[in-house]
């Protein structure tokens, strides 16, 4: 096993492709030697990423009224939750925020906004604005707009944005067992769009909505066809009102193994440990940067408290690593 192991980090090491039977193999590894696993991701980690570990914080900067039907989504117009309701906030609000964020210690700062894509040129301006100030006070500025077609992209990068974030939530297959309100090929359409207009391009998904492992796998093949630069993995932390509020959630070390993989099958990009780390890894939270993770998101999330980024630093300092600022 231990062959095997190593001759599969050596091969996402020199960059040679994994493939959907040695991601399998990795999976049957991990079921029986966990740590083991963890440790070869690690390597893979170090090896491209060295010991540094990049944060980034969020802003919500407008929240509910999502007409998208996303099973998970406390923001959503057909469930009945708690979530905050509210419009786009100033231009303002948002670079407060950034502030505070770097004050922090985070090196990058996402602006995040409930809804299918953002139509009114009021809260263009505002996000183009916000987006010029934030970079100009040295962060990378990131935006999550929902859908977006190649003029606005060319747009945000003339006006300083480093970054566009779109998730694909799941893999194709699983798709529509999440959300029936738009199709998936519009979202990769999106994170196409960001790209030809010169974008850095972050997008991953959800893990805990009731994929198979082969989904999640099938969900980083793909990520892997993008040539995304980024991967946020987020774990399911289930919103009261929402289809999936009663869902069984993950085992820690089943989180864990995905991360693993994902190191593997995106040996050379930014894997992100995001929503829902501290809830569902538990005392385990650490070991997600030892499973492959080389950046965190840190802070609150979009309706959720997140965790204080005091101790997302103390915990890089503890595991031997560093705060990164320079993210590429």
């Amino acid at each position: 096993m231990i062959e095997t192991l190593n001759q599969l980090t050596k091969q996402a090491i020199d960059k040679k492709n994994i493939d959907l039977h040695d991601a399998f193999k990795i999976w049957e590894l991990g079921r029986k030697e966990p740590f083991s696993v963890m440790a070869a991701a690690s390597r893979i980690r170090e090896h491209f990423k060295g010991k540094k570990i990049t944060l980034c914080g969020i802003v919500n900067a407008k929240s509910g009224r999502c007409a998208e039907d996303c099973r998970f989504c406390a923001q959503s117009i057909h469930y009945h939750t708690d979530a905050p309701v509210y419009p786009m906030v100033s231009k303002d609000e948002m670079v407060e925020k950034a502030r505070q964020a770097k004050q922090d210690g985070v090196h990058m700062f996402g602006i995040i906004t409930s809804g299918t894509r953002v139509d009114s040129d009021a809260d263009w301006k505002e996000l183009f604005d916000a987006t010029r100030s934030i970079g100009a006070m040295g962060l990378r500025p990131c935006v999550s707009l929902g859908l977006l077609d190649d003029e606005k992209a060319r747009e945000l990068k003339s006006k300083g944005l480093f970054r566009y974030h779109h998730n694909l939530e799941t893999a194709r297959s699983f798709f529509d067992k999440i959300c029936t309100t738009h199709d998936y090929e519009e979202d990769i359409a999106t994170v196409k769009a960001a790209k030809k207009a010169g974008l850095s391009t972050c997008s991953g998904g959800i893990i805990g909505l009731g994929e198979t492992m082969e989904q999640r796998i099938e969900l980083a093949m793909t990520l892997k066809e993008l040539d995304v630069d980024s991967v946020p993995v987020n774990i399911l932390n289930p919103r009261p009102g929402t289809p999936l509020a009663g869902i069984e959630q993950l085992h820690p070390l089943e989180i864990l193994m995905t991360i693993a993989i994902f190191r593997f099958i995106l040996p050379d990009k930014d894997i992100k440990l995001c929503g829902g780390k501290e809830v569902n890894l538990r005392q385990l939270l650490p070991l997600g940067i030892v499973a492959g993770c080389n950046s965190l998101m840190t802070g609150d999330y979009l309706t959720t408290a997140g965790r204080n980024t005091v101790l997302d630093m103390e915990m890089i300092e503890d595991l031997g690593l560093a705060a990164q600022f320079d993210v590429t």
